[in-house]
């Protein structure tokens, strides 16, 4: 087996993205909703390859991890991050923070103080992971009705600073 690789998102991933999102969303008794909540993965490149944003994979054999950047309000340098998955077989590895520096690198690179994200409740290994790198939840839930199952998502943050590489996150294990 060679070693992953990250890489920007092509348009060939497309369908290999979905694969290995829908396959995260199976572990928690849930499918993706391509007509509502997950309709951003129909067209990845015109969601988020857009000035500021970007869409990188962890490549092997098949698509094994993904990360996207998005602007929220460009004035205040403001970005969010989404779709932060990881093959089940990575996790634990490593794999999950070096996805997460590109995204802190990137945010940085591109002039961003601030991130902020919304995150599924039950996705409790990964809000340990946001965490201890740094990020911070205010108590603010939301109730969604757009999958196939109705779900809540806590709310993150962290301020960026500019001078600073990304906080190590891939020494540590995810």
């Amino acid at each position: 087996m060679t070693e992953p690789v990250l890489r920007p998102f092509s348009e060939d991933d497309q369908d290999r993205v979905i694969a290995l999102i829908d396959r995260v969303y199976h572990e928690y008794g849930d499918r993706l909703c391509l007509h509502a909540a997950d309709r951003d993965l129909t067209d990845i490149p015109g969601t988020y390859l857009q000035p500021g944003g970007s869409f990188i994979v962890l490549a092997g054999e098949t698509i094994l991890g993904s990360h996207a950047m998005l602007p929220l309000d460009v004035e205040n340098g403001i970005c969010t991050f989404r779709r932060l998955y990881l093959d089940s077989s990575l996790r634990g590895t490593g794999w999950g923070g070096k996805l997460m520096d590109w995204a802190m690198d990137h945010a940085r690179r591109e002039g961003f103080r601030r991130v902020e994200f919304w995150s599924d409740t039950r996705f409790t290994r990964a809000h340990h992971f946001f965490e201890r790198i740094g990020f911070q939840r205010d108590g603010r839930t939301r109730d969604m009705t757009d999958g196939w199952l109705p779900y809540q998502e806590y709310f993150f943050w962290c301020d960026l600073d500019l001078t600073e590489s990304s906080p190590g996150s891939s020494k540590e294990p995810d």
